[in-house]
């Protein structure tokens, strides 16, 4: 493909089309894709980003939004000759008000920096999950971003106040301006949010920070089953005010030992584990926590367990659950990440274990998840000497009926990785015929020309 670059208004510099940034920028975390992009721009600015989108018009050339690609469902792939707009170079952190909470930043800006930055100043920014020294803010917002923390402080969408886009049309929009009440009409603001890119390109993004966090405490526990699991974070959740409350299972822990080196977190071995994270201002509120614990024990629901005594014991605890996709990555696996309403999660599990243990008998396949809101995360390992076509062919056959399962229990098949490339074709297993149908009136009105992420989601 000949792109016309001497009609876009980007000084060189802003421009790659070598094929290792080819590579390197049209992809994100998923595996399972060829990536053929076609150049990739850096825009520093809310004018570049209206020029590349004019340009893109007059030429018909689509595009991909890209922040740290750390996405898991192929939402910024570049497979079809795309032009990949990267948001690297646009990470400043622009304005903050101590008086509102509020900070003004870029979408380049890493989420980790953001976290750093509001500590720095008295405040807490929660939206937290293993990936946060990599992922940039513009890509969280545009998939609506959960991770540990839900259960507290909800998804990315809570901390949005603001957001200026570019919309497919070149049109800079200036949604809610950082304003706490606006009844102005319909909120576009929350349809930028989540739509992975494909209504248009967030430029700038005002956020809103929490108070600064207080001491926790945090426990790693044993457990005999998973209604265990349900019973135990329904009594703590009464008791004592939860900050994250995480499961995985017991092959999840033990790759993650192989791989870092770690050691067990207690000499007892069960089927699944638990990391939760307690606010503990006092030594009052850390009493009630060790009673909470041991009505857990005397119950049978823990069969063991081990309180933090440092920030150090704390970090090591969080490695146990935030150490397992990486451990697993030299194994491809195929991930799906899925949600019901936390009542059903111990019958669901049991009906989709069945499903998964008939289908693939002989195949590894690794559970963890944010059971504090729902939201289970199933990994397929990759089988030696299976090509990944192949591979990927199997394990979307039986996605058919995990999926359905799904739909039965009124659950979503995408919790918050998003549609991208890889689920579109299931999307009617969460969405009716009619939903679908208004996102792609919504789709059509801001992007006209269908240039801004083509073929994600539908």
């Amino acid at each position: 493909m000949n792109l016309p670059t001497e009609n876009l208004k980007l000084d060189s510099s802003k421009i790659k089309i070598d094929s290792e940034s080819l590579k390197y920028y049209g992809k994100d975390w998923t595996t399972y894709y060829d990536i053929n992009a076609s150049a990739i721009v850096f825009p520093t600015s809310t004018e570049d980003v209206v020029q590349i989108v004019q340009w893109a018009r007059r030429n018909k050339i689509s595009l991909v939004p890209s922040g740290g690609r750390t996405g898991l469902s192929g939402a910024a792939c570049a497979t079809l000759g795309e032009v990949v707009v990267s948001f690297e170079k646009m990470n400043h952190i622009l304005e903050f008000s101590e008086i509102d909470g509020t900070v003004v930043i870029e979408p380049g800006v890493v989420t980790e920096s953001l976290q750093e930055f509001a500590k720095k100043n008295g405040y807490y920014y929660p939206v937290d999950f293993a990936a946060r020294g990599s992922s940039q803010m513009g890509g969280n917002i545009a998939t609506n971003a959960g991770g540990i923390k839900v259960v507290r402080y909800g998804m990315t969408r809570e901390w949005v106040v603001g957001l200026e886009v570019v919309t497919g049309t070149g049109e800079v929009l200036q949604l809610n301006q950082g304003l706490s009440k606006n009844n102005t009409g319909y909120d576009l603001r929350h349809l930028f949010i989540g739509s992975e890119g494909t209504l248009g390109f967030i430029t700038k993004a005002t956020i809103k920070l929490a108070a600064k966090l207080p001491p926790v405490k945090v426990l790693v526990m044993a457990l005999d089953q998973m209604s265990s699991v349900m019973k135990v974070f329904s009594y703590f959740k009464q008791q004592c005010q939860i900050q994250a409350y995480e499961m995985f299972s017991e092959k999840a822990l033990g790759y993650v030992l192989k791989s870092t080196g770690l050691p067990r977190p207690f000499e007892t071995v069960a089927q699944f584990y638990v990391v939760c994270e307690l606010e503990c201002p006092d030594n009052t509120t850390e009493e009630k926590i060790m009673a909470t614990f041991e009505h857990g024990m005397e119950q049978g629901w823990i069969v063991d367990g081990v309180i933090s005594q440092s920030e150090t014991q704390e970090k090591t605890f969080w490695r146990y659950r935030e150490d397992i996709s990486e451990s697993l990555s030299p194994f491809s696996p195929y991930k799906n990440d899925i949600a019901v309403a936390i009542s059903k999660v111990p019958q669901f599990m049991h009906d989709l274990d069945q499903i998964l243990t008939t289908a693939y008998p002989t195949w590894t396949v690794v559970w963890f998840g944010h059971i504090g809101d729902g939201n289970l995360h199933i990994n397929i390992l990759r089988p030696d000497g299976m090509s990944k076509e192949t591979f990927v062919t199997e394990c979307r056959k039986v996605d058919e009926l995990v999926f359905q399962t799904i739909e039965k229990n009124h659950g979503s098949i995408s919790a918050e990785h998003g549609v991208g490339l890889s689920k579109k074709s299931f999307l009617h297993y969460s969405r009716s015929a009619a939903e679908i149908e208004m996102m792609k009136g919504i789709k059509k009105v801001f992007d006209p020309d269908y240039i801004i992420n083509p073929g994600k989601i539908f």
